[in-house]
């Protein structure tokens, strides 16, 4: 299978996620180290928003960018909150409740794509992915300053409730996709 370049876009976000725990994670390396995770998970954020454009553009739209896509922001999302967890930045409980959120969407995918049906990401999956990401930079920048904590504060509630109503939302959409296997 030739690959197009939306889908190289995307098998580089999974491969950038890496070198991002890497520098986010290494103590040893400071504030450089989280300067370079930050400018890391910026680009990837941005292939995200280039593939898709791309993709639907020049109708390079496929099956493989459909299901690899969401699976690659789930990666570079989960592994970023992962190590937020790691710094003290994040509770585990709220990272609980988002990857949550993602292993049952891989499942309703699972299920659709057993009856032949890809499910590309709705507006709600996209606004939730866009605070994920948004929380994520901010979280990484950890600048101290009380308006910007209570900025991240908001910002990683937004996210969380985005996260939430997505999950609502993808589950309502695609009900049918439950229906079939009964």
């Amino acid at each position: 299978m030739k690959m197009n370049l939306p889908n190289k876009l995307t098998i580089l976000r999974v491969v950038l996620v890496v070198p991002f725990v890497i520098c986010l994670l290494v103590q040893d390396w400071g504030d450089l180290g989280r300067y370079l995770a930050l400018a890391i998970f910026v680009f990837a954020s941005l292939t995200d928003l280039l593939d898709g454009k791309i993709a639907r553009k020049y109708n390079l739209v496929t099956n493989f960018g459909k299901f690899m896509d969401p699976l690659a922001d789930k990666l570079l999302v989960g592994a970023a909150m992962i190590c937020l967890v790691e710094t003290g930045q994040l509770s585990a409980w709220f990272v609980v409740i988002i990857i949550s959120r993602e292993f049952i969407i891989s499942g309703f995918r699972l299920v659709a794509s057993d009856n032949g049906v890809v499910i590309a990401a709705g507006i709600w999956g996209k606004c939730k992915t866009v605070s994920q990401m948004a929380m994520i930079v901010i979280l990484i920048l950890d600048l101290d300053h009380p308006l910007y904590q209570l900025l991240s504060t908001i910002v990683a509630y937004t996210a969380l409730a985005l996260t939430i109503i997505s999950l609502v939302d993808y589950v309502w959409q695609n009900r049918s996709v439950l229906k079939e296997q009964q």
